[in-house]
């Protein structure tokens, strides 16, 4: 079969270009490329095989919109038999340079690709760089190179399974299709000798396309990867192994420092060795720093090869209701008269009941034979506890929480803190190990010290809401921000011609945004005073974050926010200020915090708040109250600035401060950027939960007597901290205060 090469066929139009390109000044924005107003969702598919006796590589490209296969191109590289490295960079550099090039010439963002096994074995980081340089979504399909019969639909009345001889039961692998050779050799030339039953090969143009159109199977609404979930509700994280965001594990290693790598590797290696089974147990399986945490964990403890599993139990509305509840109570926000009712506490024990046993049952991941080690996330899970113990009293099971509970409020009597607390902490006692976040006041004296243990919240620097964005791609986020902003009919975002300052978090009452509209009037005032900068050079604030439209205390703050910027003295401003509730978007978070001037972080009660070392990371000035954990991320006028909660004079001159002065801002930028801690990253976080695994499985009841997870394992390890290296602040804290 001949092996020719195609170069794309469909045309760009000129007119479009012209109309979606940017206005703005080189000269006023020197730094800005140029930009287009918005960029159409595509995706493609890549396939490859060796050829000419393994003398020659052809690649196939597909192009995809979602309905149609758009475009094709395919080409022939050099191939060198033995030299996996050189081949590997060669087609790594063409796949990516015909997917960019294509993206720029036809104003358009790959959102996903398809990519084959085969091309894989031959180009092992390809899923990374596409990951990594592109943005794109790599999802990995054994396409085979010979046609297949359907195994999904055997009742279709066409079908005459004894003439190919390949039918067979739904659900086994599927098979290839056989002609008979007679059949073929009037038409194809076979020579008289060939006898038989022959494939009908697949050709790789065929291979491309199908596995761009398997691609878009992944995709749901807002174009983000669907969610997995198999057996006994495990959460198949990157769609059970299928989308390969970072096969690079040296990706991995150049997130943190040396030492917390080393610690990684030591107790990841003795895990693979003694092949200790790990589960994690949590509410729910997306939405919420719990679950970005454990996708993000899964996905690195897999590349390390360790076997680590993450389940969920079947959502329940009415419990979910509860445990809303019940987190609202704890954390002392909750209305006075809202109790934890007898009927709310059996409805909320059956449903845990029915899915523990799901999991304690033969083959279940509880069960004889199952996991070695059981994490339990937050309030929601603890009625799993006891009915651990029964099945497997030998089970070490560790509790972590995420959520603030008021150790003020839990030991008055009779408060509905005290009576849910009590519930709680009747099954959480029985744990071997109860994880906080280091922030004081956040554990009742209940708990032992001997069993406490402190560990930040977490945030991953290689997924979508952290890791750099190419210009090209972080534009198509911009775009389809201005896109909602159009919808809502809300005031425009005018980057790039014009800075913003930024707070990203829920529409909730502790974030303190009444005081972000306040400080940022009062930053105003400081400019106009100052008569340095013309109007439109003065910057807009941008007030954001994730929120169903459904959630009625959302919808309550949002409304709440809208008046008051409409009301004295703000409407002065009102048309500089921009709110929105946001889809689930990792990498529209990412943008818009990576294309802004200052961060605002000014909650009035906080748990850790990993948001603010995100943005820390990003190279973004952070101005942020002391509350939670947040004095733990923030280096006082280094990396940013800390505020009593209500002081908005001080932030508003901070603004004023970093904005008028381009030194500081400077400086403080890439102070923040080099001094965020390994432990708030998931290679850092990760180290925590191997440690616990090593030390339960050897045996070692820890009694860590309030002690971090990150000093223990280091010392465990022989990676102590040394002069110099950014960690989180261990002093002052007062956890049972």
């Amino acid at each position: 079969m001949a092996h020719l090469s195609f170069p794309f066929e469909s045309v760009p139009s000129v007119a479009v270009r012209r109309r979606l390109s940017s206005s703005v000044s080189a000269s006023q924005k020197p730094n800005i490329p140029s930009t287009y107003a918005s960029l159409t969702p595509m995706w493609a598919a890549v396939a490859g095989s060796v050829i000419n006796n393994n003398t020659e590589y052809e690649i196939a490209v597909s192009i995809h919109d979602s309905v149609y296969s758009t475009d094709f191109a395919s080409l022939t590289l050099p191939y060198v038999k033995g030299n996996a490295e050189k081949n590997s960079k060669e087609i790594e550099q063409y796949v990516l340079q015909t997917l960019r090039k294509f993206s720029i010439e036809h104003l358009c963002k790959f959102l996903g690709a398809g990519v084959t096994v085969s091309l894989i074995k031959e180009s092992p980081n390809l899923c990374t760089r596409l990951w990594v340089d592109m943005d794109i979504v790599p999802i990995v399909f054994n396409i085979k190179p010979f046609h297949t019969d359907s195994v999904t639909r055997p009742n279709v009345k066409h079908r005459i399974s004894s003439t190919t001889g390949s039918y067979v039961a739904s659900g086994t692998e599927t098979p290839t299709v056989y002609v008979d050779s007679d059949h073929l050799k009037a038409m194809s030339g076979l020579q008289a000798d060939v006898s038989g039953r022959l494939p009908i090969p697949r050709t790789l143009d065929e291979q491309a396309d199908s596995a761009a159109r398997k691609c878009l199977m992944h995709f749901g609404p807002g174009n983000n990867p669907r969610l997995s979930i198999g057996a006994r509700n495990q959460v198949m994280v990157d769609a059970g192994g299928k989308i390969h965001l970072i096969d690079d594990i040296d990706v991995y290693k150049a997130t943190v420092g040396p030492r917390t790598w080393n610690a990684v590797v030591k107790l990841a290696d003795e895990l693979r060795e003694k092949k200790v089974k790990i589960g994690f147990f949590s509410s729910t399986p997306q939405g919420g720093g719990v679950a970005l945490m454990r996708h993000a964990l899964i996905r690195f403890l897999s590349a390390l090869d360790v076997d680590a599993a993450w389940y969920v139990p079947n959502p329940s509305p009415s419990v979910f209701r509860t445990t809303k509840n019940n987190h609202n109570i704890l954390q002392g926000v909750a209305s006075p008269d809202l109790r934890l009712t007898q009927e709310a506490k059996d409805g909320f024990d059956a449903w845990i009941l029915k899915n523990g046993l799901r999991w304690t049952s033969e083959g279940g991941p509880l069960a004889p034979g199952g996991v070695d080690i059981a994490f339990i996330d937050d309030p929601q899970m603890p009625g799993l506890i006891p009915l651990i113990k029964k099945i497997r009293p030998e089970l070490p099971i560790v509790y972590r929480s995420h959520i603030e509970i008021r150790s003020d409020l839990v030991h008055i009597p009779g408060s509905p803190q005290e009576e849910v607390w009590k519930y709680l902490w009747n099954n959480i006692q029985l744990a071997d190990l109860f994880i906080s976040h280091p922030v004081s006041k956040f554990v009742p004296s209940d708990v032992p010290t001997e069993k406490l243990a402190l560990l930040g919240a977490a945030t991953d620097w290689l997924d979508g809401l952290n890791k750099e964005l190419d210009p090209w791609d972080s534009q198509f986020y911009m775009g389809e921000f201005r896109n909602l902003c159009t919808k809502e009919r809300m005031n425009e975002l005018k980057w790039p011609e014009r800075d913003y300052v930024v707070q990203i978090a829920r529409f909730d009452p502790a974030k303190g945004i009444p005081d972000v509209i306040d400080s940022y009037y009062k930053f105003r005032i400081l400019l106009e005073k100052s008569a340095e900068l013309t109007e439109e050079e003065h910057p807009q604030l941008l007030i954001c974050g994730h929120g169903a439209v459904d959630d009625p205390d959302a919808s309550i703050i949002y409304d709440q926010v809208m008046q008051l910027i409409a009301s004295e003295p703000y409407a002065k401003y009102s048309k500089d200020i921009v709110v929105m509730r946001l889809p689930p978007s990792d990498q529209l978070l990412n943008a818009l915090m990576a294309n802004s001037r200052i961060a605002l972080q000014l909650s009035t009660r906080e748990g850790f708040e990993v948001k603010v070392s995100e943005a820390l990371h990003a190279g973004k000035p952070v101005i942020a109250c002391r509350t939670g954990g947040i004095p733990l991320q923030i280096v006082d006028g280094k990396s940013g600035y800390l505020t009593t909660p209500g002081d908005t004079t001080s932030v508003a001159k901070h603004l004023y401060n970093l904005y008028t002065d381009e030194a500081l801002y400077r400086s403080v930028s890439q102070y923040a950027r080099t001094h965020v801690s390994d432990e708030v990253s998931t290679v850092g976080n990760a180290a925590a939960w191997l440690y616990l695994a090593v030390m339960y499985h050897r045996g070692i009841k820890i009694k860590p007597n309030g002690a971090w997870l990150n000093d223990l394992l280091r010392a465990e390890t022989g990676e102590e901290y040394v002069e110099g290296e950014p960690r989180l602040p261990r002093g002052g804290l007062n956890m049972q205060g």
